[in-house]
């Protein structure tokens, strides 16, 4: 199983933000892209015991730790990691059917994201119910502002590594949504410099 001390350090409070919107008297379908090790999934399915998580990577080695963490767990509620590409078009991520997701959640992942951001927007207007929630994890831009220091070290070595990499802004991220019928319900301040978006599936 891999670690990673961020996504230890994370998780809690991630799961606290998702919990306000889980009804835990039904069942819910959650997706989420680019998992990682795994360790993000197991935790909230462990606390969310009704909803049904699907995990998903694009690297063989996230893959396999995804999957023994499910296997040390012993949780029920998550399926096995399934590959899926956001750069490629929604209709080719392993199958998912349109409106089959309750939640979808990505956590540190779209400052990595060098091509496809408006594909994987798009795909999450597809793949999200009426009503449900998109949530997003990670530092951000805001108004091409970038603050504190330590996430403008951040921008400048991601973009360093690749030039189509960096902190997203909050406006660009916005406007990607409202073209795919999502709206910026709640932006929260959280640990560590970072923020969670909260995009809400508008009903049809």
């Amino acid at each position: 199983m891999l670690v990673s001390p961020v996504a230890e350090r994370n998780k809690e409070s991630i799961l606290e933000v998702l919990a306000d919107y889980v009804d835990e008297t039904c069942s819910a379908f959650g997706l989420e892209l680019g998992s990682g090790t795994g360790q993000h999934v197991v935790h909230f399915a462990q606390a969310l015991p009704t909803v049904t998580w699907q995990p998903s990577e694009i690297s063989p080695a996230s893959q396999q730790s995804i999957s023994a963490y499910i296997r040390a767990t012993k949780v029920t509620n998550v399926r096995e990691p399934l590959f899926i590409d956001v750069s490629q078009p929604w209709n080719q991520w392993a199958g998912l059917g349109q409106s089959c997701c309750d939640f979808i959640v990505i956590i540190n992942v779209l400052h990595m994201t060098d091509q496809g951001l408006e594909g994987m927007f798009k795909g999450v207007g597809q793949l999200l119910k009426p009503g449900g929630i998109f949530l997003a994890y990670g530092p951000f831009a805001i108004n091409g502002i970038i603050l504190p220091e330590c996430n403008v070290k951040l921008d400048e070595m991601l973009q360093a590594r690749n030039p189509e990499w960096g902190l997203r802004d909050v406006e660009e991220l916005r406007q990607l949504a409202n073209v795919n019928a999502l709206r910026l319900e709640r932006m929260l301040e959280m640990p560590e410099y970072t923020k969670c978006l909260i995009f809400r599936r508008r009903e049809l």
